[in-house]
């Protein structure tokens, strides 16, 4: 099977619209790791993803009849501006159909290259069963985003230029995993040729359904994915990527949405280049890698997939940034209100910076600081946190904390008297028109808002914090509720974070 896809790779046809992408070392992350690393430049291709490559390989090789009809694909953005553009090539009409929280970046794109764009559904998933009824009813090829022989060959030539263009032995390519087709290409071709080189896929912790399905053994369906890095956003790997991971990936290594944004802040400092969320996964699972490991002097390969960035999401990105490259630190601080109190403080900061500082009296006996402080590292951190305790501060750390890092640095000292019996819920749900008034009117008006925080991030995904006060024979429909919102949620009612700053 190996050698079959072997020869799919090496006549896969892809660059009527592909170009060999540059095998760039990356100076600076270089130095700061210790590793030789190697970006893949796939943001480099004309619809600034990999994607057009697997797409194209399987309409070049329809027949004239096939492309007559015309092709339909599901895609969240990527796989979708590559369908796009090779139907333009091919001189075949294209259906597109994306799910209506797909960055209009993406949906504005992909309408420019002359395709028919469909938005359907808040997910991949709801899209995909959409356009596969529609292909059978109009009798439309659909052209598969990863789970597909000849979209697995085309994405494979990446692994093929790799080894052409660096002709020493490389440690390991790590590889961003969405529905796998990326690392299945990739694995069939270069441990056939360097079987030494591990093949390491790289996943959202909360989006990793590669990482599941291996350990079970079998396809694991996730019930939630997280939408940030939306380029991977898929909750169910292909049968033929599965199949092909299980032997040729090596390990799937998790990281987190901070480690992702400063992933993509660091290639941009090495580049002046932007990745979209998926396009920094790679990176960010090499710094993970190597953090665990503890190695020097190895080759890497960073698979950088995609740079079709949502401008709005730069803010978020470069607030999490920080936090994700371990320079800053968030801290809960109880300070005693007696004379002195604030000097102490200061002095056990030392000459750090102070990144935010959020203070409301609280009550004539203590104070509740949030506190953000630049660091050099998680061990930092620690002993900042052991010296405060060891002085008489009370100290969090809630650098880990969604909520605190999402809602609570904006509403620091938002108490009320009046909120009694208050409970308190983080919501996702896809930010589009309507969303959030869905949520609004499904409440029972016998159930009081509190408190209610959302902020805009530029993404496909809104995230509000809400307080309620709900009354106790009301509780069972209260539950009923949350179930059938059909939103992902979380109960943080008894969050630290809540419990100081605004319980």
């Amino acid at each position: 099977m190996k050698d079959e896809y072997l020869k799919r790779i090496l006549s896969a046809r892809v660059y009527d619209v592909a170009i060999e992408s540059p095998l760039e070392i990356a100076v600076g992350i270089s130095e700061n790791l210790r590793h030789k690393v190697l970006l893949k430049r796939e943001d480099m291709q004309p619809v600034f993803s990999f994607k057009i490559r697997g797409a194209y390989n399987k309409m070049a090789h329809l027949s004239p009849a096939e492309l007559k009809r015309g092709v339909i694909c599901a895609s969240a953005g990527n796989h979708a501006q590559g369908v796009a553009l090779a139907a333009q090539k091919l001189g075949c009409k294209a259906t597109i159909v994306m799910p209506v929280t797909t960055p209009k970046i993406k949906v504005d794109a992909v309408a420019r290259r002359g395709a028919t764009v469909m938005l359907e559904g808040d997910s991949y998933h709801e899209a995909s069963l959409f356009a596969q009824k529609l292909s059978a009813a109009k009798k439309l090829t659909y052209v598969h985003p990863y789970d597909d022989p000849l979209v697995i060959a085309g994405q494979g030539t990446i692994g093929m230029e790799i080894l052409r263009q660096f002709q020493h032995p490389i440690d390991a390519i790590f590889v961003p995993i969405g529905g796998g087709g990326l690392i299945a290409g990739i694995a069939a071709y270069v441990k056939a040729l360097s079987p030494a080189t591990k093949i390491i896929g790289v996943e959202p912790v909360d989006s990793n359904a590669m990482y599941q399905s291996l350990k079970a053994n079998k396809r694991v369906t996730l019930s939630h994915v997280n939408l940030f890095a939306d380029g991977v956003a898929v909750k169910q790997v292909g049968k033929e990527t599965f199949r092909m991971a299980k032997k040729w990936v090596d390990e799937v290594v998790l990281v987190t949405t901070d480690e992702i944004c400063a992933a993509i802040k660091d290639i941009y400092q090495d580049t002046r280049s932007v990745m979209e969320p998926s396009g920094g996964l790679a990176l960010a699972g090499i710094k993970h890698y190597v953090s665990r490991e503890k190695s020097t002097g190895k080759t890497y390969v960073a698979i950088c997939c995609g740079a079709n960035m949502n401008f709005d999401r730069l803010r978020f990105v470069a607030e999490r940034a920080q936090v994700g490259e371990h320079h800053e630190a968030l801290l809960a601080i109880t300070v005693p209100e007696t004379r002195g109190s604030f000097r102490r403080f200061c002095e056990l900061i030392g000459p750090r910076n102070l990144t935010e500082f959020n203070y409301r009296m609280t009550d004539a006996k203590v104070a509740h600081l949030f506190v953000g402080v630049q660091i050099h590292g998680r061990d930092e951190a620690k002993t900042l946190v052991a010296n405060f305790n060891k002085k008489g501060f009370k100290t969090l750390d809630l650098t880990d904390d969604e909520m605190a890092k999402l809602h609570v640095r904006h509403l620091v000292g938002g108490r009320s008297p009046l909120a009694h019996e208050e409970a308190i819920y983080r919501f996702e749900f896809p930010d589009r028109p309507g969303a959030l008034m869905r949520f609004l009117t499904s409440m029972s008006p016998n159930w009081n808002i509190s408190l209610f925080h959302y902020r805009n991030h530029g993404a496909d995904i809104g995230r509000i914090l809400v307080g309620l006060q709900v009354p106790k024979n009301e509780r069972a429909g209260f539950a009923k509720f949350l179930k059938t919102l059909g939103y992902a949620y979380v109960d943080e009612t008894h969050n630290p974070a809540y419990q100081l700053f605004l319980g």
